[in-house]
């Protein structure tokens, strides 16, 4: 008797928990998120040359053109930036460029948004001023827009990065 009744409180007690504890498979599912919109700065073209690199014979020129969204929301200062990165993380070098947004009157009329072209470039030294050694580097490039305010700059807008590897020889 005290047998089975010790067996009805255990299976008592698995079904309370199952009923009130959620299944670890169920625990672990991801939410289904809706895609995101792209914003509306974005990355249309990047060019990087030469390729492949070698450092001493003149930079790595990254050329970078971005279009603007249709409401800049007070936005003056255009950011790009650059980091470029050993597989070991061991040598990298950021670059960046600011600019202030003048955007001129669309050829097409006021539908086609505005287009900007920036250059950075990197003369194949890494953060300590060393020559970067050969092998394959990653890089990722990335935009936003600023604001001035009060306290300095602020972001207005991000733009989605872009990024890839390149060979230095």
């Amino acid at each position: 008797m005290q047998r089975s009744l010790l067996l009805l409180c255990f299976v008592g007690i698995y079904l309370c928990a199952s009923v009130f504890l959620p299944v670890e498979s169920e625990a672990r599912k991801k939410a289904r998120q809706v895609p995101r919109a792209e914003p509306g700065l974005r990355i249309v073209d990047l060019n990087i040359a030469p390729t492949p690199f070698e450092p001493g014979n003149g930079p790595l020129q990254f050329s970078v053109t971005v279009q603007l969204p249709k409401e800049l929301n007070g936005a003056t200062i255009l950011e790009v930036t650059s980091l470029i990165s050993s597989p070991s993380k061991t040598s990298l070098r950021f670059l960046t460029h600011r600019q202030p947004v003048e955007v001129a009157p669309a050829e097409n009329g006021p539908t086609e948004r505005p287009k900007l072209s920036v250059e950075l470039s990197w003369d194949g030294q890494d953060h300590r001023k060393q020559v970067a050694g050969s092998g394959m580097y990653s890089y990722e490039v990335r935009t936003k827009l600023l604001a001035d305010s009060e306290k300095g700059p602020r972001t207005i807008m991000v733009a989605w990065p872009k990024r890839g590897t390149l060979e230095v020889k």
